[in-house]
């Protein structure tokens, strides 16, 4: 099978992100050679890890992690910009796949990000890649903003959820935007591996806490904290919506902003699944034309 040379874009989504990695899987096992990568906050993050080589350490690390390794991973903020202040969550991956430059990747890769106080898109295509990743998954009044050379930036969602025009693009090159805030049905999830992990009941009552802050319903109770996450995850899967019609990729995979929660990191296994099951779909279409 002849190889197609693929330019990534990964959208934002929370723990969405890991239909991410599936996306990749299913690219790579149909002969796509992925030469270049962008992404917005969750997107950033496994893009970034991918450019990197070592994206299944991450993976394996994520499918092994238990309650008491993620809670030290989260370190609550007492202040009012943030519920976390994400230096935890860095300094792990930073033991798990040393930082480094983006300019030094194995493959072009870029993020972005918001500058809440100007309103501009930043995008990172050199410097500290933790740096990018800490940026652009900041997502407003949950990650506290990541401030670099006196720029306050949150989640790149908040303007460029999918960034199709930030890639690095050769002229014979594919375009494949994987959306995860996509509003579609959802359809019948993958059922969990026999494998699958079970979840500490302490990790389900707190991510329940926490999605709890999250209106699922019209009857919901609507707060300060959950009102501006739902108007958050309305306004990006409009913008990403948009962004595809103005600039159209080549095979776009849409997986439902329904489906998952943005606090479902303990589902990753079948996130990741969904992804697949979803880009093989894509992939498919794409090779009938």
């Amino acid at each position: 099978m002849k190889k197609r040379d693929v330019a990534l874009v990964l959208s934002s989504g929370g723990a969405k992100g890991f239909a991410h990695v599936g996306v990749i899987n299913a690219l790579q096992r149909n002969g796509f050679n992925i030469r270049s990568v962008a992404g917005a906050s969750m997107g950033s993050l496994i893009g970034g890890l991918y450019a990197t080589g070592e994206l299944d350490n991450f993976v394996e690390f994520m499918s092994d992690v238990d309650f008491h390794e993620m809670m030290k991973m989260v370190d609550i903020n007492l202040g009012n910009k943030g519920l976390i202040k994400g230096d935890k969550v860095i300094a792990q991956l930073k033991k798990l796949i040393p930082d480094r430059n983006i300019e030094d990747l194995k493959i072009p890769f870029c993020a972005v990000a918001t500058d809440i106080v100007t309103g501009d898109e930043k995008v990172f295509t050199n410097g500290k890649l933790y740096d990018a990743i800490r940026a652009s998954i900041s997502i407003p009044t949950v990650f506290i903003p990541h401030v670099i050379d006196g720029h306050h930036y949150v989640d790149g969602g908040v303007v460029n959820p999918i960034p199709v025009n930030r890639v690095e693009r050769k002229k014979r090159d594919i375009v494949v935007a994987v959306n995860v805030n996509a509003n579609i049905p959802v359809e019948k999830k993958p059922k969990p591996k026999k494998t699958e992990r079970k979840i500490p009941k302490q990790l389900k009552q707190f991510l329940e806490k926490v999605e709890g802050l999250i209106p699922q319903h019209h009857t919901d109770k609507i707060g300060l904290f959950n009102l501006t996450a739902k108007s958050l995850n309305l306004m990006i899967s409009q913008i990403s919506e948009l962004t595809l019609k103005l600039d159209p990729p080549d095979i776009v995979v849409d997986l439902p902003t329904e489906a998952y929660g943005t606090f479902d990191f303990y589902k990753a296994n079948e996130i990741i699944e969904s992804g697949d099951i979803a880009a093989e779909k894509a992939i498919k279409a794409y090779l009938k034309k």
